[in-house]
């Protein structure tokens, strides 16, 4: 597998993507335009420096990251299209979004109240598929929300947020993050806080910026500014209505437990004024949770010996101590099957079989095997094998030579 170390000197990327300009910076991560090869569609890639995760926390953060994006796909969501990763390097293969930071156009001028209310309901649908699903953005701003060439909004960098499996036994989350003048004022407690809770108030900090123009909590001194966040301290602009002005004050409610929620706020009469709802398809859904079930080139490099992923990987994604994985271009019920014949062949019982595996043991117990099948693609898949016993090495050996050499330069996966 070809090892990528300088993207804008060696623009194709492992022969998938052919990678333009650059986007833009940030600390630990460059954002390119690029074009996929297949298609001809325009991607963003997001290329991080391992070097630069040099604690635990940021290692952390990108895991999590990397595990909220690829469960995420909504309209208003910047989709994840895959994750590829060389030994110094990993890459974010996003949606590129061509109209840039919602940030960007708002620091031009305010927007119209109409104007507003519609990205509002776009952000509001998208925060609140990201709560039914256990995840809370904890960073929304006006610089995360990118605009599309059809002038709709897209949610992005997830690189903050937190899943319910974060919530300590109080119920709360307690990492102190997110950007000054959008955070809520429990987060400045300390005490700990409604993920949800906090979304709703930087949405609405959101929105007083795109009809008002400016930032409703303001001051050179963070310290004056944090007081006037936590007393609730802001004046609305003379040419906001009076809807608006009410439907902001539950928004910018200090108090968490009387703060609008997400359903209070898909019934809000300003907030419903136009708003045409985005209803998730359950067959769609279902697509979702199947591609859950498959791996992607993520992993596979994942698997690989000869790369060191710096503790970036899952569980299921270090190198096998009681096993070995390896690549067919058969399908999952072809190896099961082939699996399953080699066994008998060479005089070994099938304790269990199921659609994608089976258990295999020797008759005299002497060995024993699991063999679990996922697919990469249409037309490659993963056999994971679980050994037990000395003489399991004789029959992996002879299984791989069963199910054919296969190469996978010659797939176009590395």
């Amino acid at each position: 597998m070809p090892e990528i170390e300088h993207v804008p000197n060696d623009n194709t990327l492992l022969g998938k993507y052919d990678v333009g300009k650059l986007l833009g910076c940030g600390a630990f991560a460059k954002v390119y335009h690029a074009r996929d090869v297949r298609t001809g569609h325009s991607v963003a890639v997001k290329v991080i420096n391992k070097k630069k995760l040099s604690t635990p926390s940021l290692i952390s953060n990108i895991k999590r990251e990397i595990s909220i994006m690829r469960r995420l796909n909504h309209p208003h969501i910047v989709k994840l299209h895959e994750v590829l990763a060389s030994k110094s390097k990993i890459y974010f293969i996003m949606d590129y979004i061509k109209g840039g930071e919602l940030f960007a156009k708002v620091a031009k001028g305010r927007f119209s109240e109409d104007l507003s209310r519609k990205f509002f309901q776009q952000l509001i649908s998208a925060v609140g598929y990201c709560h039914s699903r256990g995840v809370f953005h904890r960073d929304l701003k006006p610089e995360n929300l990118l605009l599309g060439e059809n002038g709709n909004l897209k949610v992005s960098d997830f690189g903050l947020s937190a899943v319910k499996g974060q919530i300590r036994p109080d119920g709360l989350l307690h990492t102190l993050c997110g950007t000054p003048a959008y955070v809520a004022p429990e987060i400045l407690t300390k005490k700990g806080y409604d993920g949800a809770k906090v979304d709703v108030w930087s949405c609405g900090v959101i929105l007083f910026v795109l009809n008002a123009g400016y930032l409703p909590f303001n001051d050179p001194n963070l310290m004056a500014m944090y007081k006037k966040i936590y007393k609730g301290e802001y004046r609305c602009p003379k040419w906001m209505s009076a809807d608006l002005k009410r439907f902001l004050s539950r928004l910018l409610d200090t108090n968490p437990e009387t703060r609008i929620t997400v359903d209070e706020i898909l019934k809000d009469p300003w907030f419903k004024k136009g708003f045409k709802e985005i209803k998730w398809c359950e067959e769609e859904e279902k697509e979702e949770q199947k591609k859950e079930l498959h791996l992607n080139a993520f992993d596979i490099i994942s698997f690989s010996s000869g790369l060191d992923l710096s503790g970036l990987l899952e569980e299921s994604g270090k190198p096998m101590e009681d096993g070995e994985r390896f690549l067919s271009s058969e399908s999952p019920e072809k190896v099961v099957e082939k699996a399953e014949e080699l066994a008998k062949a060479e005089n070994l019982r099938v304790k269990t079989r199921k659609e994608w595996g089976l258990e295999i043991e020797g008759r005299n117990g002497n060995l024993g095997i699991g063999i679990q099948v996922y697919r990469l693609t249409e037309s490659v898949v993963v056999v994971e094998a679980r050994k037990r016993g000395e003489e399991v090495g004789v029959y992996l050996e002879k299984l791989k030579a069963f199910l054919s050499e296969w190469n996978p330069t010659q797939a176009g996966l590395w």
